[in-house]
Order: C-alpha cells, then sequence, then structure tokens
C-alpha cells in the first residue's frame, strides 16, 4: 500500500496511509473521504478523549475520600476543588467520545448543563461559612440553596451523560446504568444524608474506571 507525504501546520511532514483516510489523490471528488488535516484534527480530538476519561475515576476517589471526614494535609476544600476540576475535564472527554455516535446531541447537552453547573458549584464551594460572594446578589443563607441548585444542574449533565452513554451501543451499557446513579448523589450535593454521597462516589469511581477502560481499548494506541 503506498503512502502519500503531507505537510502539517509546524511544517513537518506527515505520512497518511489512504486506507485510514481516504484517497490521496486530488482527483478523487468522493464525498464520503475524508481530507488529511480532518483525519488528523478527529484523531487528536479522540486521542485527548481517551486520555481524559481517566480524570473520572481519579475525581470519583478524591470526591469519596472528602466525604468520609477524613482529616488531610492539604485539607478538605482542595480536596473537593481538584475532584471538581478532574471530573469536568472527563465530562468533556466523555463528550468528545461520544461525538461519534447516535447519541451525540444528548451527550453534547449533558456536557453544557454540566459545565454551567460545575462553574456555579465550585466557587460556591470554596467559600467560608455564614459569607456571600462581593457584587452576586446572593446573602449567606441563600448560598446553600444556591449551592443545592448548582450540584442539581451539575448532576442532571451528568445524567444525560449517562443517559448518553447507555444508549450509544459504543461502550458498556452497564456503565451508563452506574453513572446515571451516580448523577443522583451528585444532585443531592454534600447536604446529602450519609452514606449516599459516598455510595455515589463508589458508583461513579466503577463508571469512570469502565468507560476510561473501554475508551482505551476503541482506539488503537498512536
Amino acid at each position: 500500500m503506498s503512502m502519500s507525504q503531507f505537510q502539517t501546520a509546524s511544517g513537518r511532514p506527515l505520512r497518511v496511509s489512504p486506507a485510514w483516510v481516504g484517497a490521496a489523490s486530488p482527483e478523487d471528488t468522493d464525498d464520503r473521504l475524508l481530507s488529511v488535516q480532518e483525519a488528523v484534527w478527529i484523531w487528536s480530538v479522540r486521542r485527548y478523549a481517551r486520555a481524559a476519561l481517566w480524570g473520572l475515576p481519579a475525581g470519583a476517589a478524591l470526591y469519596g475520600w472528602s466525604t468520609l471526614g477524613v482529616a488531610v494535609p492539604p485539607g478538605p476544600l482542595l480536596v473537593e476543588l481538584a475532584a471538581g476540576w478532574l471530573t469536568t475535564v472527563a465530562m468533556i472527554g466523555l463528550a468528545g467520545l461520544l461525538a461519534g455516535s447516535r447519541t451525540r446531541r444528548t451527550a453534547l447537552f449533558g456536557m453544557l448543563i454540566g459545565l454551567a453547573g460545575a462553574i456555579l458549584w465550585l466557587p460556591l464551594t470554596a467559600l467560608p461559612a455564614g459569607t456571600a460572594p462581593d457584587g452576586a446578589g446572593l446573602t449567606p443563607d441563600s448560598v446553600r440553596t444556591t449551592a443545592l441548585v448548582a450540584a442539581a444542574v451539575m448532576g442532571t449533565g451528568w445524567l444525560l451523560l449517562g443517559w448518553a452513554v447507555f444508549r450509544s451501543k459504543l461502550v458498556n451499557p452497564a456503565d451508563g446504568i452506574l453513572l446515571m446513579l451516580a448523577a443522583i448523589s451528585i444532585g443531592a450535593g454534600s447536604y446529602a444524608v450519609k452514606p449516599l454521597p459516598t455510595v455515589g462516589a463508589l458508583l461513579l469511581l466503577a463508571a469512570g474506571m469502565g468507560l476510561a477502560w473501554t475508551g482505551s481499548r476503541l482506539i488503537p494506541p498512536a
């Protein structure tokens, strides 16, 4: 099989097999064939999604650690913020992985809703008890309610992503069920009756491990 040589944006030569991206000859007019630039872009997105999925089990482990009430050297706030950051990265990666499936619209809406809830929830988590953010028009009493609403919005995003995983026929549907069950706990936030947050973290950990392992096997290593 012949190989065709092209250049990347950085000027370095790129060797592409026509079997991967379609015909490399310029006279080919089949619309079903991808150009080299599009194929490289799709491959890069899938590589990012595959790597970002491992942030889900890592974030779930940190979130579960924070729900146990164990004193940690960096403090529970930093653990919760790290867990939120890792799960947010994994949320974007999961939506990218499902971009080529039949549930891509559900995954997109789930990612957008989940990111909206995370953007609102993370700053409120960092506030000391009995305080309110300046310029937000919130009172200290309404901060708790707003945090609950933010957690519910974030949980709704994960619920939609779990449904997208379940219906995608791309990965194990059991991981989608676990993700939807974990979303109920995420939507309850840290104010839920214990041990519900810890159980939700374990469900999220199981779903994250399954998705990360399956995602790493869907795409050949670069």
